[in-house]
């Protein structure tokens, strides 16, 4: 039986993983997560998530790093404490990066690791949340596609119409198919976004 996470079972559950990876004696951890999770964390949802969404790892010097492969000690935490917060085993997972066509693989919008906000759990975790203006990139991108929970999240977040604007240019590289641009357009339009949706 597993369960999702709130934000303070997120809270919870990241201090258990730092304990569990300072028993296993492995090196100090830098992820940067995205997503849910970290919309949760960072007090602009109040919902729930059932993984957290690893978006790029990062190396001592703070410089983005792709997650592929995870660590496999970071691997290791994360399935040992897993029934401990009733999570599923790949709870902490690289979805969003993890291969061609990720978001770290067809880069990552600009000024992207100046706007991460760390915080330490422990000294072995350090967890780099994404800002506000990143969660709006990412979720104009995937809710192009997906609709639903993104464009709910999407909405939590007011996008400016020069925010919207950004996050819509940056997705159409990302996807530069004209099948994509119309239904980008499509969800700009449906969001309020018409003069957005004019000019892309």
């Amino acid at each position: 039986m597993t369960s999702n996470l709130d934000r303070e079972k997120l809270e919870r559950t990241f201090s258990l993983l730092e304990e569990r990876l300072r028993q296993l004696g492995a090196p100090r951890m830098r992820m940067a997560i995205c997503g849910g999770s970290a919309l949760i964390a960072m007090n602009i949802v109040s919902r729930t998530t059932k993984d957290v969404d690893i978006v790029a790892l990062l190396d001592e010097h703070e410089n983005l790093v792709e997650p592929i492969p995870l660590p496999e000690a970071l691997l290791q935490a994360a399935q040992d404490i897993a029934p401990l917060s009733e999570l599923d085993k790949n709870w902490l997972n690289n979805g969003p990066s993890r291969g061609e066509g990720g978001l770290f693989q067809m880069g990552l919008p600009p000024g992207f690791a100046s706007r991460l906000i760390r915080r330490d759990y422990g000294e072995q975790l350090s967890v780099y949340f994404i800002g506000r203006l990143d969660q709006i990139y990412f979720k104009i991108y995937a809710g192009t596609d997906r609709g639903g929970r993104d464009l709910t999240d999407l909405t939590a977040l007011h996008p400016t119409e020069h925010e919207a604007e950004a996050a819509a240019r940056w997705a159409m590289t990302n996807d530069v198919s004209e099948p994509y641009r119309m239904l980008l357009k499509t969800m700009l339009r449906k969001l309020g976004y018409e003069n957005v949706a004019d000019r892309v």
